[in-house]
């Protein structure tokens, strides 16, 4: 395939699929990459509670919605797609994949963000045999077990809360003495018999043989090392996005994220960012969704001027 598109959207999570309903309704041919299939990280939620509309729904039935909504307009989908090159600076837009070569006069990026590394030993060594980023995918693998979560905010806790229905005990730690997260998420897992808190402490390795067995952690206050004995551990610090395809075409702050001004525009014309790839104060469904209508309106206002003829 090599084809010409008004609008290209990078990332198929509630921000570029919301991107490629508003740009499909701004008559704009449009076509949508992702590296898997669509509906982003949303998808292996188990519920959302905060997506206006919805008291309490599925992650992965409200991204349905979402693609079936795409669905009403024709977007093309191409999923499954490595991006192996692309130029952003160029006029047209130049998109590469292992089996495309895609032009698009105006690209929205949506990539999204994937889960912070503790950086500690063991971890890459221990993926899949114990550690884990994601409670809904691996969660039923530690039934009756004793685990380790990582982290102080919403994701942490509420991840934390869900894994009591498979673990027997789920250690909560946290770098510092009190929570980031939602005081009705927090009021939640203090209630939970099931969860111990850990405060102001960090892990230094992650232990074991073919399987982890425990972790070693360090009080922040009193420098005290020691190890806990669990059999799998959660981390849920943080986020960093993803970039690796931007190759420095684009300003970015200190942790990647690109910079974008209110209308998500980029520093290079015609190339917007939209969702948790984009600097930004919060990074949830409703929000990716909101960045997505905004950039795509101004994508196709920006497509209005490479239509006008200098007179």
């Amino acid at each position: 395939m090599n084809k010409m598109f008004d609008t290209v959207i990078l990332g198929g999570g509630p921000a570029g699929l919301s991107a490629a309903i508003y740009s499909s309704r701004s008559a704009c041919s449009t076509a949508i990459i992702d590296t898997c299939i669509l509906g982003g990280q949303p998808s292996n939620y188990l519920e959302l509670e905060n997506y206006p509309g919805f008291s309490r729904i599925g992650g992965f039935e409200l991204m349905e919605k979402f693609e079936e909504h795409v669905d009403m307009f024709g977007v093309q989908k191409l999923v499954m797609q490595e991006i192996e090159f692309i130029d952003l600076k160029s006029n047209p837009k130049i998109i590469k994949t292992k089996e495309h070569t895609i032009e698009a006069k105006t690209v929205i990026i949506a990539t999204g963000a994937k889960p912070s590394k503790l950086g500690v030993p063991g971890e890459k060594e221990f993926l899949g045999r114990g550690v884990s980023y994601c409670a809904v995918c691996d969660g039923g693998f530690y039934k009756d077990k004793v685990i380790a979560v990582v982290g102080g905010g919403n994701s942490a806790l509420e991840e934390a809360h869900y894994l009591t229905k498979f673990a027997a005990k789920v250690y909560l730690i946290h770098r510092r003495d009190s929570f980031r997260a939602d005081k009705i998420v927090q009021e939640r897992v203090l209630q939970n018999p099931k969860i111990e808190f850990i405060s102001d402490t960090v892990v230094e390795k992650i232990m074991g043989e073919e399987l982890v067995n425990g972790i070693v952690l360090k009080n922040l206050k009193t420098g005290a090392s020691g190890v806990l004995p669990v059999e799998g551990i959660f981390p849920y610090i943080g986020i960093t996005p993803n970039v690796e395809f931007i190759s420095g075409q684009l300003n970015q702050d200190a942790s990647g994220f690109i910079l974008t001004d209110e209308t998500m525009q980029t520093s290079l014309p015609g190339v917007f960012a939209v969702g948790d790839v984009r600097h930004t104060p919060l990074r949830q469904v409703i929000t990716a969704a909101a960045d997505g209508a905004v950039g795509a309106v101004y994508a196709a206002k920006y497509l209005e001027t490479l239509a006008q003829v200098p007179v």
